[in-house]
Parts: C-alpha cells; structure tokens; sequence
C-alpha cells in the first residue's frame, strides 16, 4: 500500500502537466497550403473538371521564400521601435523573430535567455558584440514596455527548450495565449 500511494501521486502529476501544458499547432507552409487547396478542389469538382485541375496544378510549385536578416552592427539608441502596423503576415513576422534568435545563436554560441523584455534587449544590441538582430522592416516590433510584439502587439512568448532550441508562440488574432488560434515556431 504504501509503494502504490507514491505511483499514484507521479500519475496525477503526469496528468496535470499534459492537461496544463496546450498542444501547439504548428504553421503550415506554403506547399502545404498548396496541396491543401489543390486536395479541397479536387473533391468538390466534377469528375469532368477533374482532370483539367489535376494537370493545372501538377506543375505548380510552392515558391519558397528566404528571409535573410544579417546582422547589422548598430548600437540602438535605447528607443523602442514604433509598434506601427505591419503589412506583413503574422506567420512571417514570427518567422522573422526566429530567424533573427538563430543568428543571435549562431553568433554568441547560444540563444538569448530571459523574459520577453529581457530577450528583446539582447536581440536588440544588448549583447557582448553589441550587434542589433531587430528589423524593423522584417515586421519585428517593440511595444513601450522592451516587449517583442506579434502582429496583433501582443507580446511573444519565449519557451526556452535548450541552450540552442527555442519555441516562439504568438497569441493569435484573439490576443489570447493559450487558444486555438495560437501561432507557434521553433
């Protein structure tokens, strides 16, 4: 009895980080998409339309985008950036703030370590190169608290797996972390 009640105990806990802890959804990309939208028109057309869909999109490729973002040796002046609206999509802006956590990574042997505030002062110049890896034109902006924001300026949330793997969650259009619309990237 007295082995059983401290097996339980570890059980319980088990439960409660998997119902805690959400499940991410991660973002699909663009051939993905493609193939999602190929595959829905594919079975709501006539069989006759069939065949002239297939051959339209079978020679269609997702085009591949790269974002390149090198570092660029400037010492911000202290001011956050106007969190000023991005036309960018809210999939690129984070994939821009990952992009830009690489290159931090791959400079310093490491990624920034810390809260929200904290990671953007480091990707912000705040860094033993003094190296600023905050783009105001790849869509990635700082609110007046030193925060990240998404594309909704809502601050991002930084998960720090390892010393070299982080994951990257926005809290979707609803603003709220947690839900269903959440974005999320490593």
């Amino acid at each position: 009895m007295r082995k059983l009640i401290p097996a339980l105990a570890v059980i319980a806990v088990l439960i409660l980080v998997w119902l805690l802890f959400p499940k991410t959804k991660t973002i699909p990309n663009a051939s993905e998409k493609y193939s999602a939208a190929v595959t829905a028109a594919l079975t709501t057309a006539p069989p006759a339309a069939v065949a002239i869909i297939e051959s339209n999109f079978a020679r269609v490729t997702a085009p591949t985008v790269v974002v390149v973002m090198p570092p660029v040796s400037v010492v911000p002046d202290g001011r956050p950036f106007p969190p000023e609206v991005t036309n960018m999509e809210p999939e690129i802006v984070l994939e821009n703030v990952s992009h830009a956590i690489r290159n931090y990574g791959q400079r310093f042997g490491g990624n920034p370590v810390g809260s929200n505030t904290e990671i953007t002062r480091a990707l912000g110049g705040d860094n033993p190169g003094q190296v600023n890896f905050i783009n105001a034109d790849a869509g990635m902006r700082v609110n007046d608290k030193g925060e990240l924001i998404d594309a909704w300026g809502t601050p991002f949330f930084f998960h720090q797996l390892s010393g070299t793997e982080m994951e990257i969650h926005s809290a979707g259009a609803d603003k709220i972390m947690w839900t269903a619309d959440d974005l999320v990237t490593r």
